[in-house]
């Protein structure tokens, strides 16, 4: 690393030359600089279950000093969709097409009996699409990735088959950040890949959020000055459940959240509006049902809940706080100013086991345990490794802010997530907000433009599908408003719930309670909390975004689930209770065991 801090110019002098070299200059050198290669970095960032109005560029009060860094040299974009949850939303992102034909169409956790063996429901990355990180590296670009992967654990599954040149992954959908304990039922230890090869032991004083971002330093330094641009792709595990924090990061926003949800979700929707995020006169979603006003609980209960929420702020500013180093990082090296960068997070804020959460009775003391969402472990021992602590669905609400719901469902706080562009190739003013419609499938297709790569119709002998998502770099370049036209819409479907925008209207259909299982219908423009269904006062407006549901389901093979978590408030079941059935929550697939030759 003191190298690296000392050699501040080499990195940038021999991609100036690439530079020179594109520009027609007349110039001889040897082979290593001849070859020197000007595209930009690309280093994308994803957190895990973070809320739309979490950062503070886009109204929340946690510090996020260099994600707002990055959103003032760059451009906030405020209608970027993902899925609703990670394992469909990282599906989308690597391939540039719908889930459905990714491989995703249901998480490999919960995959419903009518869906198995059906194509796109393989609960893994799937050969019908090639992931773009092999495209880069083909055409190339180093390759690099640490965090979370979660699209499959075969070894021709893990990120070194899928394009990464060097990882350190863990494969499963999360886990303790201190060690190798998982929250899989049926895997109780998480699995880690390094460069193609599993992991046996992690390394000494593991800490996930800090070591992602050490491994990641050490990728770009080994190959530093050959010319070759990179791509890094950091997908922090942060701020997932269980949260756990290093001790200097306990106490960060002690009493910060003692005013309670209400209070606090009331004070992100004025900066939001003051900010430009959302328009003047936008109301907040309702407050869920089962979610008591925090005012009315006893001040010993309201600090306990509020101390979940300390955890939750502490793990988002500690991602910011490694984020930073990999900034400072490139500053040091001369590459700052010639990387693209893009932070998104993978769904809406976690609000609680959403099973678990169906088997309670509106109004009951079981409710209120799933809306704040106490831990089963010693209070005292919260954040800590022995500990089990989530925020709950009354926090994740005003995570989600001014959004109904969250992760999970398909109403706006479940896929509405923050989107920032900065750096390379990024030439509209600074700080500047866009208001246009975008999905995480733009991210590959976007890519691949800025490098100059084309996506096949081919690849390694077999069709690939082709990318569904349309390509940011005329208008991050100033030369388009949108990358989607007025009469271009988005469709979505997981677990049975589904929903269709175009425009500003939004055609969705929820399981009961969170929905009425019936078409619900929204103005976004006037109602972005989706608070009144005008289903019935707009049916030709409905009737046209039915028949792009259904062409939906024709392009993508939806096939909806026989089975589903919210099947009645009696019958759903915890999401981390096994069931030997292979029914939800938890599939009876046996657990994948790292093949011995590969493990080191």
């Amino acid at each position: 690393m003191e190298q690296a801090m000392n050699s501040t110019n080499a990195g940038r002098t021999v991609r100036g030359l690439g530079a020179l070299l594109l520009l027609g200059t007349a110039v001889s050198w040897g082979p290593d600089l001849a070859a020197a290669d000007a595209r930009p970095n690309i280093v994308l960032i994803v957190a895990d279950d973070m809320g739309y109005a979490d950062m503070g560029m886009f109204g929340g009060e946690i510090r996020t000093p260099n994600l707002d860094t990055l959103a003032q040299q760059g451009v906030r974009f405020t209608n970027f969709y993902t899925s609703t949850t990670c394992s469909p939303t990282r599906s989308m992102l690597l391939s540039g097409t719908d889930n459905h034909i990714a491989g995703l169409g249901n998480m490999e956790e919960v995959l419903a009996p009518s869906q198995k063996g059906v194509p796109g429901y393989e609960g893994v990355l799937n050969d019908r699409v090639v992931a773009f990180p092999q495209l880069l590296k083909d055409a190339g670009y180093h390759t690099y990735m640490v965090g979370k992967w979660h699209l499959g654990k075969e070894p021709e599954r893990i990120p070194a088959a899928r394009g990464f040149e060097r990882d350190f992954s863990i494969l499963q959908g999360g886990g303790s950040y201190f060690d190798d304990t998982g929250l899989d039922a049926r895997s109780p230890k998480s699995i880690f890949t390094r460069d193609g090869k599993y992991v046996a032991k992690l390394p000494r004083k593991y800490y996930a959020t800090q070591e992602f971002t050490d491994t990641m330093i050490e990728f770009i330094e080994s190959n530093r000055g050959d010319g070759k641009p990179f791509f890094g792709y950091v997908a922090h595990q942060a701020p997932h459940d269980p949260y756990h924090l290093p001790k200097k990061w306990m106490r960060r926003y002690s009493t910060q959240y003692d005013q309670g949800w209400d209070i606090t979700r009331k004070q992100r929707l004025k900066r939001m509006i003051e900010l430009g995020i959302i328009p003047e006169g936008t109301q907040l979603a309702e407050r869920m049902w089962f979610i008591p006003e925090a005012t009315n609980l006893a001040p010993g209960t309201r600090a306990m809940a509020a101390r979940k929420m300390e955890l939750y702020a502490a793990m988002v500013e500690n991602m910011d706080h490694h984020i930073g180093r990999l900034m400072d990082y490139l500053k040091s090296i001369g590459e700052y100013d010639n990387t693209l960068f893009i932070f998104c997070s993978d769904n809406g804020a976690e609000g609680t086991d959403l099973g678990a959460m169906m088997r309670g009775r509106k109004g009951s003391l079981n409710y209120l345990f799933y809306a704040i969402n106490w831990s089963q472990t010693d209070p005292n021992a919260w954040g800590r490794p022995e500990s089990y602590a989530s925020a709950g669905a009354a926090w994740a609400q005003v995570s989600a802010a001014p959004f109904r719901l969250y992760k999970g469902w398909l109403a706006e706080g479940g896929i509405r997530s923050p989107l920032v562009v900065s750096g390379a190739g990024v030439r509209l003013p600074a700080g500047r907000i866009n208001n246009g419609l975008m999905h995480v499938m733009d991210v590959a297709p976007t890519l691949l433009d800025i490098a100059g790569v084309d996506h096949p119709s081919r690849y390694e002998g077999r069709e690939v599908a082709p990318p569904q998502g349309k390509s940011w770099k005329a208008m991050l370049a100033g030369e388009a408003e949108s990358a989607r036209g007025s009469e271009e819409w988005l469709g979505w479907e997981l677990w049975g719930n589904r929903a269709i925008r175009k425009g500003n209207w939004k055609l969705m259909w929820l399981w009961k309670p969170m929905g009425i299982e019936d078409w619900e219908l929204y103005d976004l423009s006037k109602d972005p909390g989706e608070t009144q269904d005008v289903a019935d006062q707009y049916p030709e407006k409905k009737k046209e975004l039915l028949a792009l549901w259904d062409e939906y389901v024709k392009t993508n093979n939806v096939i909806l689930p026989d089975r589903h978590w919210f099947e009645s408030l009696e019958d759903a079941l915890p999401v981390r209770v096994p069931v030997s059935e292979g029914w939800p929550p938890m599939n009876s697939k046996k657990p994948f065991v790292p093949p011995k030759d590969l493990v080191e």
